[in-house]
């Protein structure tokens, strides 16, 4: 319940203005301060499994790869608690359909010991994510002055001027595919996540408790103010 001073008073400011991200849309995160970001999710490799001669040829080949970056990268792990109540209610939904009592009990053996394995402890799933940035002041190909203009450019600047935008995402686009081509040589595949992905991404990364019980509506029926 609310008091009546506080049922009168005008809503809150909206969580929005306290981000850094000004807009998700072409599969690019623009920042306020007029950047673009690209997210690659990336396969993982299990270093531990390998001889000790791969393990040195995948550490070289990643310190080179580390050496010819000639613009910043951010490498994210996120691990999240996996929640196996969805997969345990599947189980037990498939134990009381089936007619064959042998295949029944093996599924309550086994049903009994993924649940032993969540009370023993927190399984967690890991995703591993490559950010990708361009920052008009870091390309070298434009006068200072060019670049020194862009920087202080507005984000709003940029999503009014379709084409001023497009250009930065062309050089945001070629770094990616740098970046997605130096990782593949050494055995790590990539995906850019397009913009459904980067707006569940981030929802996800600021709501981890509320995006477990409530799922994002679907992104063209999102109203932002």
């Amino acid at each position: 319940m609310q008091s009546e001073k506080l049922a009168g008073s005008k809503p809150s400011a909206s969580t929005q203005q306290y981000l850094d991200i000004a807009a998700i849309h072409d599969d690019v995160v623009i920042l306020k301060d007029g950047t673009l970001r690209t997210v690659l999710l990336a396969a993982s490799i299990n270093f531990a499994l390998k001889s000790e001669d791969e393990q040195n040829a995948l550490v070289s080949a990643y310190a080179s790869f580390l050496n010819t970056l000639e613009f910043p990268l951010q490498i994210v792990i996120q691990s999240r608690k996996l929640n196996m109540d969805g997969y345990l209610e599947n189980l037990r939904q498939t134990e009381i359909e089936q007619t064959n009592e042998l295949l029944k009990m093996q599924i309550v053996d086994y049903r009994g010991f993924i649940g032993e394995l969540v009370d023993m402890g927190q399984i967690m799933s890991k995703k591993f994510f490559v950010i990708v940035q361009f920052n008009p002041s870091s390309n070298k190909n434009k006068s200072f002055f060019t670049r020194l203009k862009e920087t202080f450019a507005p984000a709003i600047f940029v999503s009014l001027k379709r084409d001023y935008f497009l250009k930065r995402r062309k050089d945001l686009m070629s770094r990616v595919g740098q970046v997605q081509g130096q990782l593949q040589s050494f055995g790590i595949n990539t995906v850019a996540l397009d913009t459904e992905g980067l707006i569940e991404l981030y929802y996800s990364s600021y709501n981890p408790q509320l995006a477990e019980v409530q799922k994002l509506a679907a992104t063209d029926k999102l109203q932002v103010e």
